[in-house]
């Protein structure tokens, strides 16, 4: 199975050297400093699940070198989707799977829109790193990835990513509802992040007040509710396990949200936020807790590039 990378950042290239430790043939798209360490030292991964150096490494920042392949990990941010999109069409043939690893549920549909619900994979990426040096990729916690064709039901394709993965050290599995799965994600990453960034502290310093933990609840059943309103059954069984998760966080643990604004970033905020907001306004549901954190985090949106 040939597979592109889009985005050799610590989720993409982490989830590619595992793939390719798994036999997959494995091509990186990256840049700069990044794609030079590549070529010339391999692309290195130091894991609790295992290290890795992907050497030599099939890596460069023109997609047209590759050609056509089986599936697209399309690993940007949110808000590099759509220019990410246009940028990878030389990769794409007609029965090309592009999983989409984006945060948030918004995904699925911008590829569908531009390349036909066939040829696009839904994916929830739970994978916890940082590119700590050119070349070098540090994964901290959390080692699985869940992909599902936007149909239903498995494919050939996904059974075979899955056995990929799961060789090379990742928990894989296909999902028969992806974008269930898609808005389980949201109900803790949009919540939990937007409160770790409105604090701007460690897990263990909200997580021990009262007053700020029960906003935790208070966003996930919010996203609960709109999901409720188009469709998709979460119910109270996910609120518990969303929660416990939340309880679970590691007392140092701040939000890649966080991390993004402290170092004066882009955040993906819109896609997070500010998308529990949009589809409860088309639902004619009010989201108090997101409507305040999209206006608290909403100018911080694009960065320190604002104010130069």
């Amino acid at each position: 199975m040939r597979i592109a990378v889009m985005g050799t950042g610590a989720m993409g290239g982490y989830l590619g050297a595992r793939l390719a430790t798994g036999g997959a043939e494995v091509s990186f798209i990256a840049r700069g400093g990044h794609l030079a360490a590549i070529r010339a030292h391999g692309l290195k991964v130091t894991s609790p699940a295992g290290d890795m150096l992907i050497k030599p490494a099939a890596a460069t920042d023109d997609p047209a070198e590759i050609g056509a392949v089986d599936l697209v990990l399309l690993a940007v941010k949110m808000y590099d989707l759509e220019i990410a999109a246009d940028f990878i069409r030389p990769m794409i043939g007609a029965n090309t799977g592009i999983v989409t690893l984006q945060n948030g549920v918004d995904a699925p549909g911008v590829v569908a829109g531009l390349f036909g619900e066939a040829n696009t994979i839904g994916g929830v990426c739970v994978i916890n790193g940082e590119i700590v040096a050119p070349g070098v990729i540090q994964h901290n916690a959390l080692n699985a990835v869940i992909v599902g064709e936007l149909g239903g039901g498995e494919s050939e394709r996904l059974r075979q990513f899955a056995a990929f993965a799961n060789r090379g050290g990742v928990e894989a599995r296909v999902s028969p509802d992806i974008r269930l799965d898609l808005w389980r994600k949201m109900m803790l990453l949009a919540p939990l992040g937007a409160l770790s960034a409105m604090i701007r502290l460690p897990h263990a310093r909200y997580h021990e007040l009262p007053e700020s933990w029960r906003l935790v609840d208070m966003g996930v059943r919010e996203v609960v509710a709109v999901a409720n309103a188009h469709g998709i059954p979460l119910g109270e069984t996910d609120v518990e396990n969303t929660m416990k998760l939340a309880h679970g966080m590691q007392p140092t643990w701040k939000a890649s949200i966080t991390v993004d604004l402290e170092q004066g970033r882009r955040l993906e905020v819109d896609g997070l936020v500010g998308a529990v907001c949009r589809y409860g306004e088309e639902a004619g549901l009010d989201t108090p807790f997101h409507r305040v954190a999209l206006g608290v985090l909403r100018p911080h949106a694009n960065g320190n590039s604002e104010s130069n």
